[in-house]
């Protein structure tokens, strides 16, 4: 199976990017989704969190507080990384699993933080959807109702648009033209199963 690992900064428009792909027949999956998956309510996840990290990362209701999980490890890299430790390799090993069963020639992985996390060896294409800071600060106020800086914090933690520009198989330019970023994920879909065919006959 094919694995197209889609990433970008924050407000790059990376949903958007996968939408059109579902919209195209290919198998999405998300990161940040299956995430929540395997933390959930009474999963093995979420205890191993609780043991790591303390009942203060649950909610009244026995769920996994993401806000103060959120706040425990953003500036603390240990904990970041004993964070990562207990959730990589399960998302990994459901992205995997829904891979192996997907019906569409080709999947497409959206990881966020896919160069961060050194994901690139389990995709075989990175595509990058790219923004300028400007247009990225703008999307993310307006979706998360946070403040430019806030949301520069955040660009701040990512890889440079340089960094991510370098790493990249293909690019996605997002910026204004809801019509123009269609057609250029059209033109990747045929390009990928393209791809796609080619690896099935070998």
């Amino acid at each position: 199976m094919l694995k197209i690992g889609l990433t970008g900064g924050i407000g790059s428009g990376k949903s958007t990017v996968a939408t059109h792909f579902a919209a195209l027949g290919v198998t999405v999956l998300d990161a940040d989704e299956i995430a929540r998956e395997v933390v959930c309510r009474g999963s093995e996840g979420l205890a191993e969190v609780v043991r790591c990290f303390g009942p203060q990362v649950l909610s009244a209701s026995g769920e996994l507080d993401r806000r103060q999980m959120r706040t425990l490890v953003f500036d603390a890299p240990d904990k970041r990384l004993q964070l990562e430790a207990i959730l990589h390799p399960r998302i990994l090993n459901q992205m995997e699993e829904h891979s192996r069963s997907a019906e569409s020639a080709y999947t497409v992985w959206v990881v966020p933080l896919l160069l961060e996390a050194g994901w690139r060896i389990w995709v075989d294409r990175v595509l990058v959807i790219d923004a300028s800071e400007a247009t990225q600060l703008t999307r993310a106020c307006q979706r998360d109702g946070a403040s430019r800086d806030q949301v520069r914090a955040i660009i701040a933690t990512q890889f440079s648009r340089d960094q991510r520009l370098a790493a990249a198989d293909d690019v996605i330019v997002n910026e204004d033209r809801l019509d123009g970023l269609a057609a250029q994920v059209e033109s990747l879909h045929h390009r990928y199963l393209g791809l796609a065919a080619t690896r099935s006959d070998n």
